[in-house]
């Protein structure tokens, strides 16, 4: 396997942009977008996060069979999210359970 060198320029880039991302981040968070708070906050999540794989742990310089590995635990990750959101959307749920006052109720 040959050694790939990355320059310092790039690690700087993609710090100042992790950076950049961050202050995003906790901006938004200042505002209210409703519904939409979670996935710009989950949609910056995912770019740094695939900014971190890339350049940080060198996965795009590496050979095509650890970006196979890593798709197929992203596969596995998907699965075991899909199958954890069909068993909680599936539960005959409270949405907010009564507490104590329920109860106070049922004993008078």
């Amino acid at each position: 396997m040959a050694k790939h060198v990355v320059s310092q320029r790039i690690y700087l880039l993609i710090f100042v942009t992790l950076l950049l991302l961050t202050l995003v981040t906790v901006d938004v968070a200042f505002y209210n977008f409703g519904l939409l708070n979670i996935y710009i906050a989950l949609t910056i999540a995912i770019i740094k996060a695939t900014l971190v794989v890339l350049y940080f742990m060198h996965l795009r310089y590496s050979e095509h069979l650890n970006m196979v590995f890593v798709g197929a635990g992203l596969f596995w990750l998907i699965i075991m999210i899909a199958l954890t959101a069909s068993d909680v959307l599936t539960r005959d749920w409270e949405p907010n359970p009564q507490g104590w006052a329920s109860l106070i109720l049922l004993l008078r």
